[in-house]
């Protein structure tokens, strides 16, 4: 292959692998067998092995962990991460909408509701569509930087693709969770290799996202999910949070 043919291959091998990451892992509908995925993959480790000048950040060969940290980066968030409040009857749904309404100046407050999903907050970081920074809630001002270990989990995209309006920065918030199928086929493992088995699945999310060896996140199933725009450029958040999400996803 030329060198202009090898680069084309190569991005056209990402671009398929990340298509099928998408399918698979966000959208739950595989278009191909788990072997022509591994054929696909193994083809790009490949040509980068005997070509390092093609590896790239953003390929999807990087997801394996890299080398491990001593310890976590400080992160300042740009806009705070603050936590949910509870309701546990209806009087404490109505003042919570009172409150929101006198805030607000307006005399009714159209809501969206979604599942809560028990897991770790999280905030994504993208320039000019490229994953750059990962960090987790911390206290709410300033957070952990596990950015390696957020590259290996495959429902989040390390580049947006190209054919859409990408912002130059957006920050995405979401929840790095654990699936009970996968929680429990962790523990399984756990108890066969003699170690610590987890409480439940948060418990599994948190500690495995917080490992300073990335390969050993990789080495555990974890998902996301995004459910806001804290910041961006370029862009304007729409009316509705339905919309939101839509954008999102």
């Amino acid at each position: 292959m030329t060198q202009r043919a090898l680069r084309e291959r190569v991005a056209r091998l990402r671009e398929e692998i990340e298509h099928h990451n998408h399918q698979y892992y966000v959208l739950d509908a595989p278009e191909i067998p788990d072997a022509g995925y591994d054929r696909l993959f193994r083809e790009l480790e490949q040509l980068e092995a005997a070509h390092p000048e093609l590896i790239a950040a953003d390929s999807p060969t990087r997801r394996v962990g890299a080398a491990p940290l001593a310890a976590f980066d400080p992160v300042a968030h740009r806009q705070p991460m603050l936590s949910l409040n509870n309701a546990f009857d209806p009087e404490e749904v109505e003042a919570f909408d009172r409150r929101a309404r006198e805030a607000l100046g307006h005399s009714g407050i159209e809501y969206a509701a979604g599942p809560k999903f028990d897991g770790l907050a999280i905030s994504l970081v993208y320039e000019a569509g490229l994953f750059v920074r990962g960090a987790t809630r911390g206290d709410g001002y300033t957070g952990e930087e596990v950015t390696a270990n957020l590259r290996t989990i495959r429902s989040i995209p390390l580049r947006l693709p190209a054919q859409r309006a990408v912002p130059s920065l957006l920050e995405v918030r979401g929840e790095v969770l654990m699936l009970r199928a996968d929680f429990e086929r962790l523990n399984q493992r756990q108890q066969v290799q003699g170690e610590k088995v987890f409480a439940n699945p948060r418990n599994a999310a948190a500690g495995s996202l917080r490992q300073l060896d990335p390969r050993i996140t990789a080495g555990r199933k974890l998902t996301f999910f995004a459910y806001d725009v804290s910041g961006s450029t370029d862009w304007v958040a729409p009316d509705k949070y339905s919309q939101l999400i839509e954008f999102i996803e």
